[in-house]
């Protein structure tokens, strides 16, 4: 089968053997993946795949056909069409993984969701749903902070807010941005310097009852001044760093909660639940249409060098594509 293979930093597309499935285990014919700032960092040496990925693979996400299963796989037959996270593998034409991390590709209007779509959902949208609503807490009434908002998580995060009744107010580092997430309908911001607190409170008073933190740095303690009484921060990106100064005494007084979390590095029993969270509670809302990805760009599997590259260019705004078919 061909894959991309990181090679001394570099991507290549090569030929490498066709995995097979064991007990538990499917085979999935990849028709599109996603690229993931994951991927970047992976591909320049700081974010090792896990033991039970492909080493030298990248791609997190999948959306495609199963063509084999292993012994005693009940969940899914040959031909069904799924889609799921995968702890590497994804930039392959064919990827092997627990039968029951993988969820059936919802009908969207009766009709099947296109491959694209289908693609740029499991990474964006099982990142935002676990960090703010399953380990946040996040609740119709409430108002959620998103930074990086033009990003795939971010868009995701926005729109599980409008879908679940809270208040979204995303910071952008454009104001062409701004303009396309407020037509997703949250506030924007553009936020200068990590500068942003004193206008999150000119919308919500009371402050940001839940933070998505894509960014890090100097952002998280910015987001500290920005929380209200007992708000929860969600620490998922590092973009800005990984380290800041804190005041701890604001932490204190208002009681904050400050969380961090990976998808990636979890057990597999944590793996199938995220799974399961896809098919139960994303896909219902996919089929009603009150989650519908936003796709910035294609590329074919051999454009992945460049497909990275638009990525690490803060230009794209939603998902990026890599198509394999």
């Amino acid at each position: 089968m061909r894959a991309i293979v990181i090679k001394d930093k570099q991507l290549e597309l090569r030929d490498v053997p066709m995995p097979e499935p064991g007990p538990g285990q499917a085979r999935v014919r990849i028709r599109c993946s996603a690229v993931n700032r994951a991927d970047l960092v992976q591909r320049a040496g700081f974010y090792p795949a896990p033991p039970d990925a492909p080493a030298d693979i990248p791609g997190l996400e999948i959306a495609g056909e199963v063509d084999a299963i292993g012994d005693g796989v009940t969940d899914v037959a040959v031909g069904d069409r799924v889609f799921g996270l995968v702890g590497g593998g994804g930039y392959a034409e064919h990827v092997v993984v627990h039968a029951r991390t993988l969820a059936k590709i919802p009908l969207v209007d009766g009709k099947e969701m296109g491959w694209k779509e289908a693609a740029a959902i499991p990474e964006a949208y099982l990142t935002a749903y676990d960090a703010v609503v399953l380990q946040a807490g996040l609740a119709a009434g409430e108002t959620l902070l998103v930074h990086a908002a033009g990003s795939g998580v971010g868009v995701a995060a926005i729109q599980i807010a409008n879908a679940i009744g809270v208040t979204a107010i995303g910071t952008v580092r454009t104001a062409d941005k701004a303009a396309k997430v407020e037509a997703l309908g949250a506030r924007a911001i553009v936020a200068k310097d990590a500068r942003f607190a004193d206008e999150v409170r000119a919308l919500a008073p009371a402050g940001a009852d839940v933070v998505l933190e894509l960014v890090g740095g100097s952002y998280v303690a910015e987001s500290v001044q920005a929380m209200a009484e007992r708000g929860r921060l969600v620490l998922v990106g590092l973009l800005a760093g990984a380290t800041t100064e804190l005041n701890l005494g604001l932490v204190l007084r208002r009681r904050l909660r400050i969380m961090g979390t990976v998808l990636r590095a979890r057990p597999l029993e944590e793996k199938i639940v995220a799974g399961r969270v896809l098919a139960k509670n994303l896909s219902p809302l996919v089929a009603a249409k009150k989650l519908v990805p936003v796709i910035d760009r294609t590329f074919r599997l051999e454009e992945a060098t460049a497909a990275m590259d638009y990525v690490g260019s803060n230009q794209s705004f939603g998902k990026v594509i890599l198509e394999i078919q």
